[in-house]
């Protein structure tokens, strides 16, 4: 029985491998990630979730900040789903015009247009940008208008792929990148990357290559970089017939694409395209079905109009395929029943395991999380005490000897008998001023360790609202109670005694000072203890 599993298994073995090609794990590389996709497009969506709760917490938002918070939105989306990010740009344009805010209006129309191009949508994408005036953008700004201008020449020269135009239009791109990488570092990736695709719309396609393959190869790219780079590096290899080297890199950018969550890409669809023409018609069915779903989820019409004109295509070579496999997988059904029992057998094993291994890993990862914040925190608790112990020795011993020299005072007195003196000696003590000098030591103590304090402090609320400290004035009552805050003092009653007030005025203070903040009041003292020590 042994050697009967053991020959069916290599007839199949050989029958796979002679067809597989040297991509095989590169393939299940991607197939895992796909696996994976849901997880990283909730992680998205759990950053846009977060940004929807920031817009209703917050308390009479202005326009500035909603501005900022759609802007944010947009950036979330602009890769991710057609519709919201439409949505946002406009949202972007119509706050910028009630702020009256020339430069935010232009910038609010450049990423309108990025959108719009998105879309396919070239003319309209040429009226949005006409209608940015340029000299209001700052040096970041205008390198973003003049890259979209480039790109929006070089979409259209791809898609109309005429001999009159297509010339005039990849001219007008190439003068806008010059543009833009004048104004980037000469060893940014925005300048190799342009300069290198201006060098390929050009003809220089060994030079572009060069330049793609540094980026490739020796740059820390984020996801959405890296896609970019290997997909216009692969379709150079397409053109020179490479085609093992152009599957390799759209796999890699296909990966890329779907850890960033984009879903406005084309690398899923070119590696279907080139996986179909390889032969491989199953692995270029399940991308093809991918890059639809996401081009469905995304929106754009361009890119479904796109894919759905390839898709029926490699599904109807798909199904002959499977016709005929049929034919081939009856004559060995019995004996492959009895593997993929076997097979089955182990996968779940497997499969339990490795389940069990990544709960396991993800224990270990959370509990070393947890561990070395709990080390961050106490070593910052042993700075603070090592700070106060040596402050609070030093005062004492300060107060041991104004108590011995006003005790040996008094006796001096009692000994000649001056009693009126040791009256004066008694009136002589000023209480205020020994505490204001007790709170002025307190206040260097404290910002020796939380030197950022104030400025952390400030930080939680708009600007007409800072503290604005006196010359030679450390801190404030409102800031000694939020500093005893952070050594770790919340009892309200202890906090009264320390700084001499009622446990009322306390609670009133706090209120008070929550209520001016720009975050939740609840979050307010969480804000305080993040404050980091030096």
């Amino acid at each position: 029985m042994k050697r009967f599993i053991l020959f069916i298994s290599i007839i199949f073995l050989f029958h796979f491998a002679a067809s597989a090609g040297g991509n095989d794990s590169l393939l299940v590389r991607l197939n895992n990630t796909l696996d994976q996709k849901k997880e990283f497009d909730s992680q998205k969506l759990a950053r846009i979730e977060k940004l929807q709760q920031d817009l209703d917490n917050a308390a009479n938002p202005d326009l500035a900040f909603k501005y900022d918070i759609y802007l944010k939105f947009y950036e979330e989306y602009k890769s991710f789903n057609y519709n919201k990010a439409f949505n946002y740009a406009q949202k972007m344009q119509r706050t910028a015009v009630l702020l009256k805010d020339p430069a935010k209006i232009a910038i609010s129309r450049i990423k309108f247009g990025f959108i719009l191009l998105s879309s396919g949508m070239f003319k309209e994408t040429f009226d949005t940008l006409k209608t940015v005036n340029v000299k209001l953008l700052d040096k970041e700004s205008r390198k973003d208008y003049y890259l979209l201008t480039a790109r929006t020449y070089y979409d259209l020269s791809d898609f109309d792929k005429d001999d009159y135009y297509t010339p005039i239009y990849n001219i007008r791109a190439g003068k806008y990148i010059d543009s833009a990488t004048s104004l980037c570092p000469t060893n940014s990736f925005e300048y190799i990357y342009y300069t290198g695709l201006k060098l390929l719309k050009t003809g220089n396609t060994e030079k572009a290559v060069s330049n793609l393959k540094t980026l490739v190869n020796s740059y820390h790219l984020t996801d959405h970089q890296y896609a970019v780079t290997a997909s216009t590096l692969s379709d150079i290899y397409i053109r020179n017939n490479e085609p093992d080297s152009a599957v390799e890199l759209l796999i890699y950018a296909a990966m890329a694409d779907i850890r960033s969550s984009t879903k406005e890409a084309a690398a899923m669809t070119n590696l279907a395209q080139l996986l179909y023409r390889n032969g491989d018609v199953e692995n270029a069915y399940i991308y093809i079905k991918q890059a639809l779903d996401d081009a469905i989820y995304y929106g754009a019409r361009q890119r479904k109009i796109q894919v759905s004109a390839i898709l029926p295509v490699i599904a109807g070579s798909r199904i002959n395929s499977v016709e005929g496999q049929r034919k081939v997988l009856f004559f060995y059904a019995s004996s492959l029943t009895i593997l993929a029992l076997i097979i089955v057998v182990f996968a779940v094993i497997i499969y339990k395991q490795l389940r069990k291994l990544r709960a396991a890993d993800k224990i270990i990862i959370e509990t070393n999380h947890h561990l070395q914040e709990s080390i961050d925190k106490l070593n910052e608790a042993n700075k603070i005490k090592e700070e106060y112990i040596g402050y609070y020795f030093n005062l004492i011993s300060e107060y041991i000897n104004k108590l011995d020299k006003f005790k040996r005072s008094v006796d001096n007195k009692l000994i000649t008998r001056r009693f009126e003196d040791i009256s004066v000696l008694v009136n002589n003590i000023n209480l205020t001023k020994e505490r204001e000098e007790l709170f002025i030591n307190f206040d260097k103590a404290f910002l020796k360790i939380f030197p950022n304090f104030v400025e952390s402090y400030n930080a939680l609320f708009y600007e007409d609202n800072h503290v604005k400290l006196l010359p030679n004035q450390l801190l404030n009552t409102d800031l000694r109670i939020f500093a005893l805050v952070r050594l770790g003092v919340h009892d309200t009653e202890k906090i009264a005694h320390i700084l001499e007030y009622s446990v009322n005025t306390i609670y009133n203070y706090k209120a008070r000072i929550k209520a001016r903040s720009i975050i939740s009041n609840d979050e307010f003292e969480e804000a305080i203890m993040a404050i980091k020590a030096i």
